[in-house]
């Protein structure tokens, strides 16, 4: 079915040349050399079943075709070659129709509005050559302001029970917005849905920011601030837009922070007398710990998902090399041995790789490797990539792209773990060091 080809892509990702999806079955997708053959789906308009519901139902199903073509792994089949419309939601499906357009599976909705402003959302999806629906039919309430969250909350439903993985669609990312030229760019906080809808800044642009990460629940961010002339953490409220200095030490700068999986502590560098080394602090009683003590610069660090690890960047041996040591601190060993200059690794929210910046030979990088440095993949290859974060369900990474020049410019953008589908995020103007929230409850 459906879901068992999916999976052979989604699980063979290291390497992907020559995989198929060759058994008996009616649905076929060949991968060769990292190239699959979209799913071809069908997403009619949903049936408006209230008055007044038609442009949101119509909305709704174009949201979720946008968000299954914009993963590479679906092809939408044009509404001009349907036969079939789709009249109610309580109509059987005409399979043949479906089938005739090649139209491996079908979505179909309806959209109903109260008078409370509230809205609801009826999906099925099926599989069209098996002729029948995959699992039972699905429904999302909200408020009619929320549409789009209950649009990708139905992609994500859909995009699961067809490849077999997470979605990432109900998320958000948070990033710097940039604007003015190269020598003097101002730069503030912003946070918007996974593809650029709904932005809204969260500071101003008096002062440089860098480096936004995510809390694992998503209400809160880290960042660091030069408003004080030196670097500094700072820790946000998303919903109330209100912060506080997490750490303020003098005679030191502290910047690169991340949560735990937790979100009690966070993991962060400290500048001291010209050397720079990683720290822990616990967030409710500002206890701290040291955790290097190497004559070198750590920074960068990341937790494994399961907070026994971490994984950072030290030029310990000479070169930018990623390490991986115990979360409390301990003996370091060196994972990256490739080629260039290693950096800002972040590991995957499913454990199994750590994504990175590397440097070589002029060119910079986002690439993957396993967590013990095997298996070494770059995805991209640019005048200047950095800086990945990963989607929540670790198919997807985002980074910062800049181009070169006086004129260059920063943008974020997305590629997957395979290396396909490389595209750029819609921003309202330049935008660099994105962070991907967990999925929104």
């Amino acid at each position: 079915m459906i879901r068992i080809l999916f999976s052979l892509f989604l699980l063979a990702m290291l390497p992907l040349a020559q995989v198929a999806a060759a058994q008996d079955g009616p649905l076929r997708i060949e991968i060769t050399e990292g190239v699959i053959e979209p799913l071809p789906f069908a997403a009619p308009d949903f049936v408006a079943e209230s008055d007044g519901a038609g442009d949101v139902a119509r909305n709704i199903a174009r949201v979720v075709a946008a968000d299954l073509s914009g993963t590479g792994l679906f092809r939408e089949v044009p509404a001009s070659a349907f036969i079939s419309q789709i009249t109610s939601f309580a109509s059987p499906v005409q399979y043949a129709d479906w089938k005739a357009i090649n139209a491996q599976a079908l979505i179909t909705g309806a959209v109903s509005t109260g008078t409370d402003g509230r809205l609801e959302v009826k999906f099925r999806v099926y599989d069209v050559f098996a002729g029948q629906e995959l699992g039972s039919g699905l429904r999302f309430t909200g408020t009619t302001e929320g549409w789009r969250r209950i649009a990708h909350k139905v992609a994500d439903t859909v995009y699961s029970r067809i490849t077999g993985e997470g979605g990432y669609f109900d998320s958000r990312v948070v990033f710097v917005s940039e604007t003015g030229p190269k020598d003097d760019r101002r730069k503030r906080l912003a946070i918007m849905d996974y593809d650029g809808a709904n932005l809204q800044y969260l500071t101003d642009s008096s002062s440089i920011v860098l480096a936004p990460r995510f809390s694992p629940t998503g209400d809160r961010v880290l960042y660091t601030s030069y408003e004080t002339g030196f670097p500094r953490i700072f820790l946000l409220d998303v919903g109330s837009v209100t912060r506080r200095a997490l750490e303020d030490q003098p005679g030191t700068m502290s910047f690169a922070p991340r949560f735990s999986p937790d979100g009690r502590d966070v993991v962060f560098s400290i500048e001291q007398g010209g050397n720079t080394d990683i720290w822990r602090l616990n967030i409710e009683s500002g206890e701290r710990q040291q955790l290097t003590y190497a004559p070198s610069i750590e920074t960068a660090p990341s937790f494994s998902p399961d907070g026994n690890r971490i994984v950072f960047e030290s030029d310990r041996s000479g070169t930018q090399q990623l390490y991986i040591m115990p979360a409390n601190g301990g003996e370091a060993e060196r994972i990256s041995f490739g080629q260039g200059r290693y950096g800002t690794p972040v590991w995957s929210p499913r454990g199994d790789l750590i994504a990175f910046t590397k440097q070589n030979k002029g060119r910079f990088h986002i690439g993957v490797m396993r967590t013990d440095g095997s298996e070494e993949r770059l995805l991209t290859a640019s005048f200047l990539d950095e800086g990945p974060t990963w989607a929540p369900n670790g198919r997807v990474i985002m980074f910062t792209r800049e181009t070169q020049g006086a004129t260059g410019s920063a943008s974020l953008y997305s590629v997957d773990v395979s290396g396909r589908n490389l595209k750029r995020v819609d921003t309202p103007g330049s935008g660099s060091d994105p962070s991907w929230s967990p999925l929104q409850d």
